[in-house]
């Protein structure tokens, strides 16, 4: 701990918007992935002019500066992994502005996620992105991962929905990229900067779209007795070019964990579940309800549920994202994963995802985007024993290299972090790697932002040039 840059920091902030004491920084040495690392410096800046002074002292006393929203994301993006400074956006969490005519807002990174949509549903809008920790994580953390949720199979992920940035560069320059417009002229900047993991920038504004209100609202949950069906009505639907807003499966033990948590009403003695929605316009919703029905029995699904209200509809959903809240109260640790697969591999994959469990002796449960193959397979295990920890990430791997031997990705929204950097390799040619790292440079040029994120290490990567690791900093993986 250098007490001259404790000094400076609290000169810039106040001596309420900085930590440095052990006790306080231990909270700040997790997130809600496996990994583990504690920062120096905690700050918590009040505006963009904030962030400047803190990006400056960064850079003057060449220390790594990491942004954290809500700290709910699942591969340690927000942790930092070479100590230095923390940047905590807790403080920064106002609606700037919310232009209804043009169906925009402007908002600072620490807006959490749902509180967005209860400032626009009076007016018929909502903010489409909805991550099942959309009650906590923030814009700014669903920005530097590209989060997704439930409903990117029809509205995409936050990528699609960001339209302009406020930036803050290594050097402290302050920059707009985009705006209100859905497209600017020149690079697209702002799709570069959206998951970038704050390895670029500090983003301090950020402008959304806003999307209407369906008129009308379907879901369906579909029963089946076997997994194989369950995941051959999603391939059939896609076969048929058939895209509902939401496809979401659950496997008979994590649908029953739930439904002793939740009590949203899903069949226990089933071995999967689908839970579907359309939106649309009401004639249209009708008939794809009635379509996607057919696909379901066709699959011998055992039963078709419709939600009958919107109370009936909401508990379905309640089960589906309270799910992790679920599994905590059946394991001290789990491990969730996040891979892509396409759709037509589900099948085979679920199978290879059981086979793994079964080597390693884990239980995995499953509940996952099936609409769109992006898999959240979570492994049961306790982290207090070490050999446990090993074979958990040791397993995880095997999932994830076999999801791109599937033809698929490492990650469909929870990004790479520094949980995946080192399997990039698996997807990515070295000369591939070569050119993100000098994108990074461009912007980032003594790596001092989020360094050891993304990019697998002990390449000639050039993270963190100007000093060593803290002995304060730690990993796990």
């Amino acid at each position: 701990m250098d007490k001259k840059l404790v000094r400076e920091l609290e000169q810039a902030l106040g001596k309420d918007a900085v930590l440095w004491k052990t006790e306080d920084l231990m909270l700040y040495e997790y997130d809600g992935s496996v990994e583990q690392a504690r920062p120096e410096y905690v700050v918590f800046p009040r505006s963009t002019r904030d962030v400047v002074q803190i990006m400056l002292l960064a850079n003057r006393f060449q220390v790594p500066l990491v942004g954290r929203g809500a700290g709910t994301g699942l591969s340690g993006g927000a942790l930092a992994r070479h100590g230095g400074i923390l940047l905590v956006f807790s403080r920064m969490n106002r609606i700037l502005e919310l232009d209804f005519e043009n169906q925009r807002a402007v908002v600072q990174p620490g807006v959490v996620n749902l509180d967005l949509t209860r400032a626009v549903e009076h007016a018929g809008l909502y903010f489409a992105p909805d991550p099942s920790s959309q009650k906590a994580c923030t814009i700014g953390g669903n920005v530097a991962e590209n989060a997704g949720g439930p409903h990117t199979l029809a509205y995409g992920v936050t990528a699609n929905h960001v339209t302009g940035l406020e930036l803050v560069l290594p050097e402290g320059d302050v920059v707009r990229i985009g705006g209100k417009v859905t497209d600017s002229p020149g690079y697209d900047l702002t799709g570069l900067l959206v998951g970038s993991e704050g390895t670029l920038a500090i983003v301090t504004e950020v402008t959304v779209k806003l999307t209407r209100l369906p008129e009308a609202v379907k879901t369906l949950l579909a029963v089946y007795d076997a997994v194989d069906d369950a995941t051959e009505t999603v391939a059939e639907m896609t076969a048929r070019g058939i895209t509902p807003a939401a496809c979401e499966m659950l496997d008979g033990w994590m649908l029953r964990a739930v439904e002793d948590f939740v009590h949203a009403g899903f069949p226990t003695d089933s071995a999967a579940v689908l839970l579907i929605e359309v939106e649309g316009l009401r004639e249209g919703v009708e008939a794809q309800a009635d379509e996607i029905s057919e696909v379901c029995r066709l699959h011998h699904a055992r039963e078709v549920r419709v939600a009958r209200d919107a109370r009936e509809r909401d508990l379905l959903w309640k089960g589906r994202k309270n799910a992790f809240g679920a599994i905590g109260r059946l394991s001290p640790t789990y491990y969730v994963q996040d891979g892509v697969i396409p759709r037509t591999k589900l099948p085979a994959t679920l199978r290879r995802i059981d086979e793994i469990g079964k080597t390693y002796g884990f239980r995995i449960g499953n509940i996952f985007h099936a609409g769109d193959g992006n898999l959240h397979p979570i492994i049961l295990f306790d982290a207090r024993d070490k050999e446990q920890f090993d074979r958990a990430v040791a397993a995880s791997n095997e999932i994830m290299k076999f999801c791109v031997e599937m033809g698929g990705a490492l990650t469909g929204e929870h990004g790479v972090g520094m949980e995946k950097n080192e399997l990039m390799p698996l997807m990515f040619s070295e000369a591939d790697l070569n050119l993100m790292r000098r994108v990074r440079d461009c912007f980032n040029p003594a790596g001092l932002l989020n360094p050891g994120k993304i990019l697998p290490l002990g390449k000639g990567c050039g993270e963190i040039r100007a000093r060593p690791l803290p002995v304060s900093a730690t990993s796990r993986a």
